[in-house]
């Protein structure tokens, strides 16, 4: 089975997380945390920028790493770099996918995300209280 090295933008504004519907392909409609294929050369972090730029028209600021996602989709596997980002310049307009929309973090199971990316939010909410427990402190 082929592998698919890929990266993912958790795009983080205040308390929400931006997330995208696939207007194209295999898995169309499905929702996801935006990103692409890494390009031979690249860093994942210079993928993940370029692949911002060119499916959101936004410059966005690769703050850490979150986790990576290996999943067997039926006909490859997925290796899937995830980071969480910021928006530096620009507003995330949709020049790929069919819809997005800001959720706020009790928001998160709104959406029939893509397999893999379910795994995504998993360790997003992990992250997300593990931030919440370091500020009350």
């Amino acid at each position: 089975m082929k592998t698919v090295q890929v990266v993912a933008a958790l795009i983080i504004n205040q308390d929400k997380v931006f997330a995208t519907q696939r207007g194209y392909g295999e898995f169309k409609d499905g929702w996801e945390f935006p990103g692409g294929k890494i390009e031979p050369g690249e860093t994942p972090e210079e993928a993940l920028k370029r692949e911002i730029q060119e499916e959101l028209a936004t410059e966005i600021q690769v703050e850490q790493p979150l986790t990576t996602v290996e999943y067997d989709y039926p006909t490859f596997h997925l290796s899937m770099q995830c980071f969480i980002c910021k928006v530096e310049r620009g507003n995330l307009t949709l020049l790929e996918h069919e819809a997005a929309k800001w959720l706020s973090y009790d928001e998160l199971d709104s959406v029939d995300w893509l397999s893999a990316d379910r795994v995504v939010v998993t360790e997003l909410r992990k992250y997300l209280f593990k931030d919440q427990n370091d500020k009350e402190k």
